[in-house]
Formats: structure tokens, sequence, C-alpha cells
């Protein structure tokens, strides 16, 4: 997931050494006085975010399973309890739990690293036959150019290795958006995006906040994408439940605008269920955190999203208690449907009879 301020160093010096999942639990807010833009109906229509093919010379995201087109997606972070990117890492046995648990509802993962238990990921996927297509990241850091090209180099690889488990491969997260605490610089990102695309056969992205793909100088990188993958919170920018899918509705609107030869993905959207009430995070949002109101967002969004025929990674399956400060109220930690458990919350639960 983006980074957020509230990351201490340590933290983003193990995403350089091992990274998986991104470190922050969402998108920040953006900065003060960028206002976005206005809402567009909960319906709008499939057209409102681009053809299924990009520009001419660019490559479909398109995954399939059985032949039928895959919409909806999770983002994966395995870590556990007591486990955490340049610690102890997740068994076999506990990804393939996590694999189980997500392949009856979700067709397609997203990681954000090529490295620490990607490739056991990738293989399990394989070796046990599961119904699941993955993005794979290559993370970039702006203080890391060694580690920045270890994750391209690895990318690479499992993007071969992995020819029918991987679907795209995204570039760096969050790297442009004004507000990111791993802000890189667009050039080197530019140049790492040309070499794994120059290298495999599947489409190649980066990821960002809507907050930079509005912004003028996102064509540049936007010219050498094949998908553009769109981060986009409701809850970080301060909107209500009832105004959240449409608000979301109306970013993604707003951001086929600014780019419409490039079909859109939606890379990172959710809900928290806990936060901290004495936390920076309330500096931006207003709306409560909690299960119900998890429980509301997560199947109006999906609704509108399988109904609009917009691809999506929702942010994310489980929780991740090692991200954020030492409080166990932070909501970096919360996103999660499930929890580090792997219990479900209210919104997957069934309704009782």
């Amino acid at each position: 997931m983006g980074a957020r301020s509230t990351l201490g160093s340590w933290v983003m010096g193990a995403l350089c050494a091992v990274g998986l999942a991104a470190p922050g639990g969402a998108s920040a807010a953006p900065p003060p006085g960028a206002a976005p833009p206005g809402p567009a109906a909960v319906g709008a229509p499939a057209s409102a975010v681009g053809p299924v093919k990009g520009a001419p010379g660019r490559r479909a995201f398109a995954p399939l399973i059985g032949g039928e087109p895959v919409i909806a997606g999770i983002s994966y972070g395995p870590f556990r309890r007591g486990q955490r990117p340049g610690g102890a890492s997740p068994t076999d046995a506990q990804i393939l739990e996590d694999l189980r648990i997500i392949a009856p509802r979700w067709g397609m993962i997203r990681v954000y690293s090529s490295r620490g238990p990607t490739e056991a990921i990738l293989r399990t996927i394989r070796d046990h036959k599961l119904p699941i297509r993955a993005m794979i990241g290559a993370w970039i850091s702006h203080d890391n150019p060694a580690g920045n090209v270890a994750e391209v180099r690895d990318a690479i690889r499992l993007a071969n290795a992995y020819p029918e488990q991987v679907i795209a491969v995204s570039v760096g997260n969050e790297t442009q958006v004004a507000w990111s605490a791993h802000r890189s610089p667009m050039g080197p990102l530019i140049a790492h995006i040309r070499t794994v695309r120059a290298a495999i056969r599947q489409p190649v992205t980066t990821a960002d906040d809507y907050n930079f793909w509005n912004k003028p100088e996102s064509q540049a990188v936007a010219r050498e994408v094949d998908f553009l993958l769109l981060h986009a919170y409701a809850m970080w920018n301060g909107k209500s439940l009832a105004e959240a899918v449409p608000w979301t509705a109306g970013i993604v609107a707003s951001i086929a605008k600014h780019h419409p030869d490039l079909p859109i993905v939606i890379g990172e959207t959710g809900w928290a269920t806990a936060l901290n009430p004495e936390g920076s995070e309330r500096k931006h949002i207003k709306a409560p955190a909690g299960e119900a109101e998890q429980a509301r967002f997560y199947p109006e969004f999906r609704a509108w999203a399988v109904g609009a025929k917009v691809p999506h990674f929702y942010f994310e399956a489980f929780d991740e208690p090692w991200k954020g400060s030492a409080d166990p109220r932070e909501v970096e930690k919360h996103w999660g449907l499930y929890t580090v458990e792997r219990a479900p919350k209210q919104a997957l639960q069934e309704p009782k009879r």
C-alpha cells in the first residue's frame, strides 16, 4: 500500500531490503487546497473508463481464468502477527492457506515487490493450480538505487518464469504524488519502466494516487505504461460513507478525461475498520472507521466496479499489524477484510437467518 509519513525510516529500510506489501495502510490525503473532482453517478458507464485496450502499441490488461475475464482483485500482504519485511516471513503452508481463502472471492492479487515471499506466492499458485492471477511489483525507493535495480531484475525474472501466473508488473508505488514519503525522481522511474517492458511480454504500469494522475506532469509517465493504475480513497479524502462510491466513480471518470487513451485499473481503495482518534489520520479522515462501515462500503464499491467493468484491486485481504506505529489502533493496521488471524470481518460474513 502507499507509504505514509507515520512510518519510521526502519520500515522503509526493511522494505527496500525485501519488501512485499507496501509500507502504509492507505493513500494519504491530497495536499491542502487540492480539491478533487466532483462525484459522478454511481452507475457511471464502462465507457467512462476507456476501452479494454489502450492506444496502439500498448498491451492489454485482460486477465482471464477459464476463458472468463477477471474484474475483481485484492491486495495481498502475507505477513502475520510477529512477521514483517526484513524479519520473520510466512511459511509456504501459511501462504497456501491464505490463497485458498482468497481464491473463492477474487481472481487477482496484487503484491508490491518482486522479492521477499513473492516467488513463494507465485510458485504456490502454479503448483496447486489455484485460480488466481498476480500483478507483481518492483518496489522503487528514492534512497536505494541498488535495491531498485534488484527489484527490477527480479520482477523481470519472475514475469518470465511464471508467465501464466503473472498478469502485469507495476514498477513503483506512489513514487510521484507530492505527499509520498518515498517520492522518487521521474527520470529513473521511467527508465525502470522501460527496462521491465523491454524484457517481458506482460503489460507494465506504475501505481499512483489520483492526485498525481490528475496533474499535467503525469502525462510523461502515462506515455510509458500500458494501463493506468489508480489509487483513490474516499475515506482518506474526508468523504462520508454516503459520498464514498459516487466520489470514487467521479475520480475514475475525471482521470479518464486526463488520460483518454489509457484504460484504468483501480489499484487501491478501501475502508478501514479502526483508527486512532488521537492520531494524525484524524486530520484527513472524517467518517467513522469500523466493520459496519466497511461492510457498507465494500459491497457498494464492488457492485459499482463490476457493473461498470472497472478492473480493481481492493485494499486489502488481511490486517497487517506490523505496519505503522506501535499504537495498535493505528489505521495502517486495519484495512483488511479479514483479521490478521484470518477471520472474516463483517463485510464477508454471511447474514444470519
